[in-house]
């Protein structure tokens, strides 16, 4: 009997166990004997399945040396940064989803797991059951991995599929999300874009090998999005997605931002609805891979924590550990990256012109709106500065 902890008994937590408990007879033929929940922390004891499982007592759970994986389903730094270094220095496997802890304490705790000779493992904390870190870090090890993007917060793309869909303002389509359970009440880190750049950072982490700090990397979300400009982009040929993205750039830097984007309606990417997540990745030998899926709620997420609970169970000890390093050099800002830029400016297609030069005319009707040819964020703002800019965002090409 391999016997496992949970912290936290939330939507995650809860799924772990209703996991372990309804795929029992497969966990057990594939680990060759069962898999059991033996204790839950939780800070108010309640009643309900899992009742004679819970203790407030993290140090049960560290000195019982019959629990041998931890699932951390707390969420925050705090409490969740320090059970998880008790953890890991028990000599228990740490599987979590929390993306921020792994955004900003991963590179720490994945070398204090590697000191104590067990695993740290976060499948689920970037698309909860899209299955995507194992197959960048395994699957497509023999790649170059040159750039990864995607939609990776399901509360903002449902957001954007309604805005375009109906003709919803934004507003109103948030209200419409937080009723059916998508937002939260405070849905700040989704429509501001931080949960996207979080999971953005351990994206670019694992495939370019070296720590991103989250505070450097630029997180604009959807709440100042108008209407007029889906619509516009509608019009056109293009849907604004909100990407999180990282990318190789020329000279061997690296970089990462979280914005929204117009994209071509041919894009596999721009046809991703409602909660859907995808992410895309750019491997030098591979070409363009994608992964599509739910990427939240609570059994998708809890199916890759228990996979994580079984990787760890099973693990070969010559397969290479997950992981990057620590150094941040070579980081550099998302302006310097070259894209076509869309604008909406107050004035004419000749002050279009006179500041850019060659454009693609997208609309005219009182305001003018246009894509430029490919130039950096910092040329873009340099470029725009004569003009009455009332929006401006990045084009995804290729």
């Amino acid at each position: 009997m391999i016997q496992i902890a949970i912290l936290g008994l939330g939507t995650v937590g809860t799924g772990v166990a209703k996991v372990v408990a309804e795929n029992a007879r497969q966990i057990e033929r594939k680990l060759g004997e069962p898999l059991q929940v033996k204790r839950v922390l939780v800070r108010h004891f309640k009643d309900g399945p899992y009742r004679q499982l819970m203790t407030d007592d993290f140090q049960k759970i560290e000195e019982d040396d019959d629990v041998r994986v931890v699932v951390e389903t707390i969420g925050g730094v705090e409490a969740a940064y320090e059970y998880t270094k008790r953890a890991l220095s028990a000599g228990k496997h740490v599987v979590t989803a929390n993306k921020q802890l792994v955004a900003e304490k991963g590179c720490e705790l994945l070398a204090l797991a590697r000191r104590k000779n067990v695993s740290y493992l976060f499948e689920a904390s970037v698309g909860g059951g899209i299955p995507v870190l194992h197959p960048l870090t395994q699957c497509m090890a023999a790649n170059r991995i040159d750039e990864v993007y995607g939609i990776l917060n399901g509360t903002t793309n449902y957001i954007l599929t309604r805005m375009v869909r109906t003709g919803a303002f934004f507003s109103d389509a948030l209200r419409e999300a937080q009723a059916k359970g998508y937002a939260e009440a405070d849905p700040t880190a989704d429509v501001e874009g931080v949960d996207a750049g979080r999971k953005i950072c351990i994206l670019a982490d694992l495939a370019f090998g070296s720590q991103i700090d989250p505070e450097r990397v630029p997180m604009e979300g959807i709440s100042r999005l108008s209407l007029r400009d889906v619509k516009i982009a509608q019009r056109a040929g293009y849907r604004i997605k909100l990407l999180g993205r990282a990318a190789r750039l020329p000279g061997g830097g690296r970089t990462a931002y979280v914005a929204p984007h117009l994209i071509p309606e041919d894009n596999p990417m721009a046809n991703v609805e409602d909660v859907f997540n995808a992410v895309m990745v750019r491997g030098n030998a591979t070409g363009e891979v994608m992964f599509y899926g739910r990427g939240a709620g609570e059994l998708p997420t809890a199916s890759a924590c228990v996979a994580d609970v079984m990787e760890c169970l099973q693990q070969s000890p010559k397969r290479e550990e997950i992981g990057w390093s620590a150094d941040t050099a070579g980081f550099q800002e998302s302006s310097t990256l070259r894209t076509r830029h869309y604008f909406r400016i107050e004035g004419s297609l000749t002050d279009a012109a006179l500041a850019f030069g060659q454009v693609e005319v997208l609309s005219e009707d009182g305001e003018t709106a246009f894509l430029t040819e490919p130039l950096s964020g910092d040329d873009a703002a340099q470029q725009s500065r004569s003009l009455n800019v009332l929006a401006c965002m990045r084009v995804l090409d290729g």
